[in-house]
């Protein structure tokens, strides 16, 4: 073989999928973005714990195989950059508030719909049901694998007052987290501050935001209690829940041999027990760590749940299935579990 022909075929390999495949196997290294906390395998922000439990586990089933390098508090990216990036085969994986992607992939805000989901058995229960599968099915089309299922309910910091009823929230200046939940906080008579959760802290702190909704664990791990003088809490009820899944990027999951895409989702579904027991913890610990701050908290009941529900109805709901089809069939599916 001459010297030309030899490189032609060291070319035709190099670029071969084939080839990409195994010399991408053989590294075997994988990033995994997330904006919350760094911390270690039993302490810390419980999505941190759950995203190196998941690195840990993956690597143990495929004896080394596959690695992860673990990105913390927005280390790698910029926070609304990862689901694109995943998208892009950028970003191998993430654990992030599907509802920051409504913006780029608009049916994903039913990930974060106000009155759609009141329960973590009714959430949990999406993914064996037509609106998880559907969902599913959907992320898969736009280049993302679900990994873990991952729901939290979500509470109200606020550094002015409890925002309990819609009454409450008329006046003051609140973040919602998607679209759908600014509606309902608008219909409220509230002016809305769109930001990701790791930034609420400084909007508090300066003045710019009266209150924020988000998830107990969010709550406590952004030390939001130092800039609050009240809590709503999520526990018992309430009005939102928020999928968080942890999820790949299909381009990286399909360059990975059959035994390693089902390691990775094995371990993915084995963690969704310890996501809904940390979740439900989380809800209850919120309230402690409030209380010990001095900040008035309160709960939810039934009744506060059903008059934010009535107002998503004629609001989110209805932008939201006006979107377009996907839009209206997920919500559609959506309300069969109600």
């Amino acid at each position: 073989m001459t010297q030309m022909t030899r490189r032609a075929v060291l070319g035709a390999l190099a670029t071969s999928p084939l080839w990409l495949k195994m010399a991408w196997a053989q590294t075997g290294s994988l990033k995994l973005s997330h904006q919350f906390p760094g911390g270690t395998l039993t302490e810390g922000d419980f999505r941190d714990r759950l995203a190196r439990m998941f690195a840990a586990e993956v690597e143990k089933r495929t004896k080394g195989a596959l690695k992860f390098n673990i990105y913390p508090g927005s280390s790698l990216m910029k926070t609304n950059a990862q689901f694109s990036a995943m998208r892009k085969g950028a970003l191998d994986m993430s654990l992030v508030p599907l509802s920051y992607a409504g913006g780029e992939v608009p049916e994903v805000n039913i990930g974060l719909m106000p009155g759609l989901v009141t329960s973590y058995e009714q959430g949990y229960g999406w993914k064996n049901q037509e609106v998880g599968k559907e969902l599913t099915k959907l992320l898969w089309d736009k280049g993302i694998v679900l990994v873990t299922w991952i729901w939290q309910a979500g509470g109200v910091a606020s550094r002015v007052k409890p925002v309990v009823s819609p009454d409450d929230a008329k006046g003051m200046k609140i973040r919602g987290g998607s679209r759908e939940m600014d509606l309902i906080l608008k219909a409220a008579g509230a002016a809305v501050v769109s930001l990701p959760s790791n930034e609420i802290y400084a909007a508090m702190q300066t003045g710019a935001m009266d209150a924020a909704l988000t998830s107990s664990t969010s709550l406590i791990s952004f030390r939001l209690e130092e800039v609050s003088k009240a809590l709503t809490t999520g526990r018992g009820t309430a009005y939102w829940f928020m999928f968080e899944p942890l999820m790949m990027s299909r381009a990286a999951y399909e360059r990975l041999p059959k035994d390693q895409q089902a390691a990775i989702m094995a371990v993915g579904a084995d963690l969704e027990k310890f996501a809904l027991t940390a979740a439900k913890a989380d809800d209850d610990q919120v309230a402690a760590v409030y209380q010990k701050a001095g900040a008035k908290v309160v709960d939810l009941d039934k009744a506060i749940v059903k008059k934010w529900q009535d107002i998503a109805r004629t609001t989110a709901w209805k932008d939201y299935g006006e979107r377009n089809e996907n839009c209206a069939k997920l919500l559609k599916l959506a309300e069969k579990t109600l």
